[in-house]
């Protein structure tokens, strides 16, 4: 079968290009990464910044145009639940392969770059799914310093039959004939397994050499790099100008507006929105840190009431989300009349907000829109800066110290910009709402007790729409029901659930029941992401 191009638009939020502001530097290497719709993408881009290389995900089917525009220095093509070979499949610009630029097929960026290559892909006669043992039949720059064999992470139910002309076989497995290629004259490297997962002990190894000796990259993509990169851009782009920051106290926005204060000083004021949805306490632990004793122009806005109107008898955490978001602008354009003249808004958008708002890869889902993401309106009077919108939630907290935040701010645990309404499962009320605070405070102060706060990544409480019955004082009891969730992460992308003491649930489980009227039973959640995500709605 020919193969097919097919073109596609990248999605503005994923490329992100537009309206931050926070593009890459010319000055910096870059590695684009071609997303064919892999679990593994996202792990791809962190493996490659971690070595010291800035990265960013397009849509394996962008035109060879748009990557060329971007001035990538190095090309990775992902992972896919496709089949190359389907009319269906996404693939990519068949150009690409004549820029020269240095090259990685991973798994399904294996098979298709043969299938456009000249050679031959089909239904594997035994698929190889775990781990399997990679056998090199040639070394290759992009193996060494690794064994002739190894154990590698595979995830493929097709393989390659035949190479195209200049390409030549490099390893193979007991399932796998072709197991990795490489292009006799062009820097074109093809393996089978994935290097990215942690499942795959040489997986580091093999993209650092492709990184360092295929590419032959400098590296050199730090922090301290991206702060004073970030601090330039925005006040470049900013010029004279004044800007509103949305400040939560969460690590995000505090991040970013201690960032725009590091730029423009006394030019950004910044606005804590009091919705009504902020936790136990939280509008006043913001005034004073960040306020009072980080000196950052702060007004708190007293606008529950508006928000708990709009969001009344409204259950579809979709919609929820969407009118949180254009109700946060119409709040900001408020205050920035009054504070003017202001023509732009800071906020914490991240990486993974961007990518489950507008997935670059092929057939992906949009996971949840989030409030900064697709849930602002079309139409606003503000100009957006997002100086964090490329980054991991690891990495921000890196930027923070760079900043010498301190680590009670940068520590802290991440929390969502529509705040309890979606950890209010249905519809959002003042008195459950007050239900939640009391429950969420309990469990995060047993955890500080406990010393599991700055053991695991993120954990709340969640007040579910249901109602138990239940046994109080010896009489029967009818009431709601709190849910716990504690996760361990590195960037939100994945997560599992973390394994607390039964000892420390217990003693929260029981102080809720007694101390929170209206709660009778509390349960655990034990699931990862995937297949949940972290917060339940």
């Amino acid at each position: 079968m020919s193969p097919r191009q097919k073109g596609g638009r990248t999605p503005k939020a994923v490329a992100g290009r537009a309206r931050d502001g926070g593009r890459r530097s010319s000055r910096h290497e870059l590695v684009l990464i071609l997303d064919f719709g892999s679990q593994y993408t996202q792990l791809i881009a962190r493996r490659v910044r971690e070595a010291g290389v800035f990265s960013e995900i397009v849509p394996g089917t962008t035109p060879v145009a748009e990557i060329v525009g971007r001035k990538p220095s190095a090309l990775i093509l992902s992972g896919s639940p496709a089949s190359g070979y389907r009319v269906e499949a996404p693939l990519p610009d068949p150009g690409i392969y004549d820029l020269g630029k240095p090259l990685l097929g991973i798994c399904y960026g294996f098979q298709v770059t043969v299938q456009l290559q000249g050679g031959a892909v089909s239904k594997a006669r035994a698929g190889e799914y775990g781990t399997a043992t990679f056998v090199l039949d040639r070394r290759t720059p992009l193996f060494d310093r690794v064994p002739k064999r190894f154990r590698a992470w595979m995830s493929h139910g097709d393989e390659v039959e035949a190479l195209g002309d200049g390409w030549v076989k490099v390893a193979h497995t007991s399932n796998c004939a072709f197991a990795a290629a490489a292009h006799s004259k062009r820097p074109f490297h093809l393996i089978q397994f994935h290097p990215e997962v942690v499942h795959s002990p040489y997986g580091k190894q093999v993209l650092h050499n492709f990184l360092f000796k295929v590419a032959r990259l400098k590296g050199g993509w730090t922090m301290k790099g991206f702060l004073r990169q970030s601090i330039a851009e925005i006040r470049e782009r900013v010029g004279d100008g004044h800007v509103i920051c949305g400040l939560s106290g969460g690590v995000d926005s505090t991040v970013v507006a201690t960032l725009c204060h590091k730029a423009i000083g006394a030019r950004l004021q910044c606005v804590l929105v009091d919705h009504g949805l902020l936790r136990r306490g939280e509008a006043e632990e913001v005034a004073r840190e960040l306020g009072e004793k980080r000196k950052l122009q702060l007004t708190v806005v007293d606008a529950r009431r508006r928000f708990l109107d709009k969001l009344m008898n409204v259950t579809d955490p979709e919609r929820k989300r969407k009118i949180i978001g254009g109700e946060f602008i119409a709040v900001f354009e408020e205050e920035a009349r009054k504070h003017g003249p202001v023509e732009f808004l800071a906020q914490g958008t991240l990486y993974p907000d961007v990518i489950e708002s507008a997935s670059a890869g092929h057939g992906a889902q949009v996971i949840k829109t989030h409030h900064n993401v697709g849930g602002l309106p079309d139409r606003m009077n503000l100009r957006l800066i997002e100086p964090l919108r490329l980054l991991f939630k690891d990495e921000v907290r890196a930027l923070g110290r760079e900043l010498g935040l301190p680590d009670h701010l940068v520590d802290r645990h991440p929390f969502p910009g529509p705040g309890l309404a979606v950890r209010t499962l249905g519809a959002v009320n003042e008195p459950d709402l007050e239900i939640l605070r009391s429950a969420d405070a309990i469990f995060i102060e047993e955890l500080r007790r406990a010393k599991w706060y700055g053991r695991t990544w993120q954990a709340f409480a969640v007040l579910l729409p249901l109602q138990t019955v239940g046994v109080k004082g010896d009489e029967r009891s009818y009431e709601k029901v709190i849910a716990l969730r504690a996760v361990d992460s590195s960037d939100g992308m994945t997560a599992d659930w973390t394994r607390l003491p039964p000892s420390l649930l217990a003693r929260v489980a029981s102080r809720i029941a007694n101390e929170v009227r209206g709660v009778n039973r509390v349960v655990y959640d034990c699931t990862s992401k995937p297949p949940a995500t972290i917060e339940w709605e």
